[in-house]
């Protein structure tokens, strides 16, 4: 297969397969990326960079405020601008998801 070939099949995929395979290769390029977990109990099973208590929705609200990737690497050091990413690509992956988050976290 030409890398032609496969652009063209990945082009064709569906955007949640699209992001899937983006957040594997990122994972697979960036050692010491974390990916994304969601485990009962933890944060509310909210999605979370692996390994931390650092929500999905909490670091796309703070983007959304004007804190930069800098900031955010500054603030959380335990965490690689890989982790970014992947938190970047699970956002645009399920949009519906975090903005629940967001609206549940501003009310409380």
């Amino acid at each position: 297969m030409t890398l032609q070939e496969l652009e063209n099949q990945i082009l064709a995929l569906l955007p949640k397969e699209k992001a899937a395979i983006i957040q594997s290769l990122t994972q697979s390029i960036n050692i010491g990326a974390k990916g994304i977990t969601k485990i009962p109990g933890v944060c509310g099973g909210e999605a979370c960079i692996a390994g931390t208590r650092i929500a999905v929705w909490l670091l796309v609200e703070a983007r959304r405020l004007g804190i930069t990737e800098v900031q955010l690497l500054q603030d959380y050091p335990h965490i690689s601008a890989a982790d970014l990413v992947n938190a970047w690509i699970y956002a645009d992956a399920y949009p519906q998801e975090i903005e629940a988050a967001i609206s549940a976290n501003e009310v409380a």
